[in-house]
């Protein structure tokens, strides 16, 4: 089911001036229609796809270019992970950006998401305040998780792994890649920021700069950790000790 809204250019998020496109994927009925009954509200965002299988949203997906994909994980026929790596992964030459949005708050399923190229991870339980967020977030190039997931995600990258009858998956390569080169003093002080979930508006406050400054260390720290997202630049500061727990 689509609805004929032109497509912005590939890869380059929504048109200035127009709303964000989105793609809404989960196999029940009922979802989908609470996500494009508030979705298509909101007056920057329009729905312009949906489907009920994995199979379908991403042919979809591919046909109709959407800025965001939100896609449920337990779908018929391809589960969200694997359309996920399909529509975004580190091998897809024009990626979309993705937005997993589950009830299943499970760590495989947060890893599984991020190393299939997902900028966001997100729980049906969230709110909708929060899921327009992360749709403008996402649309924007940048990325929005859950916050509960957000604080147990990067906890259990610094703690030491406790006895487990199963493994726990490894975090994706960009976590521990090498530095291609060393990060600045005021670099360091931004990915701190970014690894307590601060925005970009509150990093340019606490540290007295622009907006447009902070944005330019955040592409320099991007490059240099070679990290698609603020999601594995959060990672990587936290695995590195460059971030400290909230009080």
């Amino acid at each position: 089911m689509t609805t004929p809204v032109p497509p912005g250019p590939s890869g380059a998020g929504p048109r200035r001036g127009a709303p964000v496109r989105v793609l809404i994927a989960d196999d029940q009925d009922m979802v989908r229609t609470g996500f494009r009954f508030f979705l298509d509200a909101q007056p920057d965002i329009t729905v312009v796809a949906e489907a009920r299988d994995g199979e379908e949203a991403v042919a979809l997906a591919r046909r109709e270019r959407p800025d965001v994909c939100l896609l449920d994980i337990r779908m018929p026929k391809l589960d969200g992970l694997e359309a996920t790596r399909l529509l975004a992964g580190p091998q897809v030459a024009d990626p979309l950006r993705v937005v997993v949005v589950t009830t299943f708050d499970l760590d495989e399923y947060v890893y599984g998401a991020l190393r299939g190229g997902a900028c966001g991870f997100l729980l049906k339980d969230s709110g909708p305040t929060l899921l327009a967020e992360a749709v403008r977030a996402a649309a924007a190039g940048d990325s929005l998780v859950s916050p509960s997931v957000t604080v147990r995600l990067l906890k259990h990258l610094t703690a030491a792994a406790p006895a487990e009858t199963t493994p726990r998956p490894a975090p994706p390569a960009p976590y521990a890649a090498p530095l291609r080169e060393p990060l600045t003093e005021r670099e360091k002080d931004v990915v701190r920021r970014v690894a307590l979930g601060r925005t970009n508006a509150e990093i340019a406050a606490e540290l007295y700069v622009s907006l447009s400054t902070v944005k330019t260390h955040l592409s320099s720290v991007q490059l240099k950790l070679a990290a698609r997202n603020r999601v594995e630049i959060a990672a990587w500061a936290w695995q590195n000790g460059h971030a400290r727990p909230a009080t």
